[in-house]
């Protein structure tokens, strides 16, 4: 369910209520971000987490009028899943800025790569990525992608009967499999009608 203009807070309300829904973000945030290896890393997106992600934008841009406090909901509104799907933020991470400057230059298409799967011999659903704007150039890649998956009624039906999820990546510098904990895995299925 999209987020109103009703769903927000005022900035004085906000600046009362910021520490506590703070600290519950961050709680929540925990079991929606699912490390792919030492590097990479899926930051799963929510009702919650783009409430969050819209208050502190108002907030830092001490915005109050309607009209640009639509703007915010309609950059943020499609981040929020809709029943049949994740969305996600793709990270590549690495704590010195050479280091990471030097392996972007060689994980060109890298989001094209990224993948989820239901059960031990479900399908691959690779990931919708960068909708609204290419953030690969050559064969360089961005550090920060967007990402929906779409999942099918038969990959919902089985995770919520108990399948394992697995999530990858498919590229070469950065490969591999991880099985999502069960906390994380019910963080999940939650997003999905």
């Amino acid at each position: 369910m999209k987020l109103t203009r009703s769903d927000l807070w005022s900035l004085e309300e906000y600046a009362s209520r910021r520490q506590a829904f703070r600290a519950e973000v961050i709680a929540h945030k925990k079991l929606r971000n699912i490390a792919l290896g030492p590097h990479a890393t899926l930051y799963f997106e929510d009702r919650l987490t783009m409430h969050y992600q819209i208050q502190e934008m108002l907030r830092v841009e001490r915005i109050f009028e309607a009209a640009e406090i639509e703007e915010e909901l309609d950059s943020y509104n499609p981040l929020i899943p809709d029943g049949s799907n994740w969305k996600a933020t793709f990270m590549i991470e690495y704590g010195d800025a050479e280091e990471r400057t030097v392996a972007l230059a060689n994980m060109g298409g890298i989001e094209q790569t990224v993948w989820v799967r239901v059960g031990e011999s479900g399908e691959k659903v690779f990931a919708y990525t960068n909708e609204d704007m290419e953030r690969t150039r050559d064969e360089k890649a961005a550090a920060v992608h967007f990402m929906r998956f779409e999942l099918g009624e038969g990959d919902v039906a089985s995770l919520k009967s108990g399948d394992p999820l697995f999530m990858g990546i498919e590229h070469g510098s950065l490969p591999g499999t991880y099985e999502v904990a069960a906390d994380q895995r019910t963080a999940l299925i939650a997003d999905l009608a």
